[in-house]
């Protein structure tokens, strides 16, 4: 199957096709560290505020990461699309964690055309 043909929407249902089976809960979880000197760098960076690059490409590979499991979970169950998918971070370890956790999660489900 081709990563095109899988579908992954945030809506409860893809436009121009019908659910004809819903597989169950999937989810992708990407934990993130930034090392001591990514630290370093970002706290440079938020010196003089904005964007904070360095976390931001790490954060955007943690969410391709997170739905890239998600789907593999899915088509493992024989699934060909993903509906109400969802994301959602959290931070580990407490007040001086360097550690962000991003989950996708959403219904694994074979759909048609209709």
């Amino acid at each position: 199957q081709k990563e095109s043909s899988f579908k992954v929407v945030t809506i409860p249902t893809v436009p121009g096709h019908k659910i004809t089976k819903v597989v169950g809960l999937v989810n992708g979880l990407s934990p993130r560290t930034r090392g001591i000197g990514g630290v370093f760098i970002g706290a440079l960076q938020s010196i003089g505020g904005g964007e904070i690059s360095a976390f931001t490409s790490e954060i955007e590979k943690a969410r391709v990461e997170a739905i890239s499991r998600a789907i593999k979970q899915a088509r493992n169950r024989g699934a060909n699309a993903i509906v109400g998918l969802d994301m959602e971070t959290s931070d580990m370890g407490g007040k001086a964690s360097y550690i962000t956790l991003l989950s996708a999660t959403g219904t694994a489900v074979v759909i048609e055309k209709e």
